[in-house]
């Protein structure tokens, strides 16, 4: 049989569990990041980043009014860039 001191254990190691995993400074895989993200993370401008848009070195997702981009995406044209050096 199941208690309510069970079920209250359960809760609390549960989010103990979901605070470690959000207060990682590592982002998880597979994370959208929007614009603004983007930008402060490689330091450009937007005119850069809609360059990097319109030229197709950077995917991106549009939803409504805002574009979101795979952090996946990010570091594999920062890889492929650094490659060509």
């Amino acid at each position: 049989m199941i208690t309510r001191e069970d079920l209250q254990n359960l809760k609390t190691e549960i989010v103990a569990e979901l605070k470690s995993i959000l207060s990682q400074d590592k982002p998880l895989e597979g994370t959208w990041l929007r614009s603004a993200q983007v930008r402060k993370m490689l330091s450009i401008s937007p005119g850069t980043l809609q360059n990097l848009r319109i030229q197709g070195h950077l995917r991106f997702t549009k939803i409504g009014g805002c574009f979101f981009y795979s952090q996946r995406d990010i570091a594999a044209m920062l890889n492929q860039n650094g490659s060509k050096r």
